[in-house]
This record gives structure tokens, sequence and C-alpha cells, in this order.
């Protein structure tokens, strides 16, 4: 992808092969002011009285995970948010401002890099294990939540398309942990035509038995069904480390079987739940959130379903979806924060 205004120099560092990280943080570092100062109301979103900060540390499997949060600097906390990225995604780019937003509406958001993905050691978009994700995912949160100053606050879990998926399994595996769940077009299901036919998919799976890292699966143009709006479909190639190749067969497997899972599970999801999404949605399957929304035990449940939205419903969007969805999310979040906050 070629950018305006990029030197020689530039596009190399945007052209390497970002299956290491080393490659991909080059490039991030690099072209950071490039991409947070495009045309896109996410990234307009005023961050001055917020304290953001990010860190590098090794986990207990010994990757090196990549993680940031927002803050407001002087209001006091409503609550803890934890952001579940999405697949091929990074909290850096677009999820910037979707954090910058929510932490000038007085949350805490803190949010990291699966590994693989983003700026987190690991092959590119490789998925080994989805269970081993999500492990990481829980080990990560535990000690924000473990922190002294967020201890008493109500945590919620902020799942995004895969990370919806994610936040999904990290409530099954911690059913008590957590004030609620925010998904956003959650991966409960693979919308069926992005799905290769049955016989396709069993080829597949015997392949990436012997193969796990090969980029075998055909895939449609991901930006095009996910942006409804044209001008922000553009601005996806400024999202230089996110991962863009055909996945990788390993990959694929675990999503099917995690989605497969999750459907299968729907009636164990028991905290509050905000599910939010795009009625036109051609990458996660809607009928499945409405599933989730009726058999989910919880009592205290929601389901937002947007008219004509694609699935990146605060990044695809006109700017007015956009910031509905927005007022949507942070009125959930108010309502249950400040009942559990009172002073």
């Amino acid at each position: 992808m070629k950018f305006e205004g990029v030197d020689k120099e530039l596009q190399k560092i945007l052209d390497a092969n970002m299956d290491d990280v080393a490659a991909r943080r080059r490039a991030r570092e690099a072209f950071k002011e490039i991409q947070l100062g495009i045309d896109h109301c996410l990234l307009k979103i005023p961050y001055d009285g917020l304290k953001m900060k990010e860190s590098y540390e090794v986990n207990s499997r010994g990757l090196e995970i990549f993680s940031k949060s927002w803050l407001p600097e002087i209001s006091p906390l409503k609550a803890v948010v934890c952001f579940c990225h999405g697949y091929g995604d990074t909290c850096t780019f677009f999820v910037e401002g979707i954090a910058r937003k929510l932490a000038s509406s007085g949350y805490g958001v803190f949010a990291m890099d699966y590994p693989g993905f983003g700026l987190s050691e690991g092959l590119h978009g490789y998925i080994p294990s989805f269970d081993r994700i999500v492990d990481d995912v829980i080990e990560h949160f535990s000690k924000v939540k473990e922190n002294p100053e967020y201890q008493s606050l109500p945590s919620f879990l902020f799942g995004q398309s895969m990370g919806g998926a994610v936040a999904l399994k990290v409530h099954l595996k911690q059913p008590k942990a957590w004030n609620g769940a925010i998904l956003l077009a959650p991966m409960c299901k693979i919308a069926e035509d992005m799905v290769p036919p049955w016989l396709v998919k069993q080829i597949l799976i015997g392949v990436a038995k012997i193969l796990p890292k090969e980029k075998l699966v055909p895939q449609k143009d991901m930006a095009e069904m996910a942006f409804r709006d044209l001008n922000k479909r553009k601005l996806t190639s400024y999202n230089v480390i996110a991962y863009k190749d055909k996945p990788r067969l390993g990959t694929a497997v675990e999503l099917l079987k995690t989605t497969q899972e999750i459907e299968y599970r729907l009636g164990e999801v028991s905290l509050p739940l905000l599910i939010l999404h795009g009625e036109a949605d051609t990458i996660t399957d809607s009928s499945v959130s409405k599933a989730l929304y009726d058999k989910a035990s919880s009592s205290d449940k929601k389901l937002c379903l947007y008219k004509d939205a694609f699935h990146a419903l605060l990044e695809g969007e006109p700017d007015d979806a956009i910031f509905q969805v927005f007022d949507d999310i942070i009125s959930w979040l108010d309502e249950r924060s400040i009942r559990k906050n009172p002073h």
C-alpha cells in the first residue's frame, strides 16, 4: 500500500514482512504520527486530560505482551473496562479512539495485543490455541484488577468481534469475576458466507494438522465487508500492523472450534450483557447474537440491533451512527457503574 507523503525509507519499513514482531514494532513506531492523524471521527476525539501508558511485559508463558491503558487524569474512575480486540487487529489504531472516548467518559480502559497480533510477540496472525489466548488475557487483566487503585471498582469486559469470543470464554472460565460484558458484533458464529463449503472445510481441517501455519484459507475483502462508509473503508489501510493476509489454517480451525463451543454453551453465560450488532453484518452472524440474548441465563441483558449497519460498528459506519453506538454503550456502563459505586 502506497501512502501520500511517505518517503522511500518509511515505505520500506511498511512493506517489510510482518511475520516477526520486530518488523511490526518498527512499522508502528515509524508510522504512528501519520496513522493517528487521519481524518476519522474516532481519532479526532480530544484526549487532553487523559493519561495513557504503554508497556511490554513478559507473561508466564515467556511471551512479551504489549499492553496499553487510558485513564481520566482528574475525575474519579467509574469502573475498569478491559478491552479484547478483534481478529488480525491491535489495540494501537482504531481501538485507540474507542479507548479515548470511554476514558473521557470516566472509565479506566485496559487493552493488550494477543500473542501473534499487533505489538505482542508471536508469528503474525497465528493462533495455535484459542484457549491459551484466553488464559493470557485472564492473566493480564487479573493483574490490572488486583491493583489496589482499582480493586474496589466494578470491572467490565468489552469484546469486539473475535474479542467477543475471547470475552465470553474469559467469563466462562471466571463466571463470578466480572460485573458485565459489552459484546460488539461478537464472533459467536462466523457467517455462513465466510465459511468454506463442508467438503473444503474437512480438507482444510485435515491439512491444518500437518501445516497449521500455512495461509491457504480463501478470504473475501474484509474491509469491504466490514465498513459501510466508503471514506472510512479507505482508511483501513492505515492499520499497517493489522494481519490482512489469508488466515492461517491452524488459526481458521481454532476459530471454527471456538465458535462451535460458544454456540453450544450460550445458556451458561450468566453475567450482565450488552450485545450490539449490525443487521447487515456479513462477517459475524447477528442471528447468534439474538440466540445469545435469548439463551443467556443472565437476568440483566440487553440487545441493540442497528438497521443497515455492517460489522465495524465503531469504525466503519457514518459518524452519527458511530456516536449513537457509543451513547448506547456509555449509558449502559453508567447505569451499572454508578449503582455499584454510589460514592
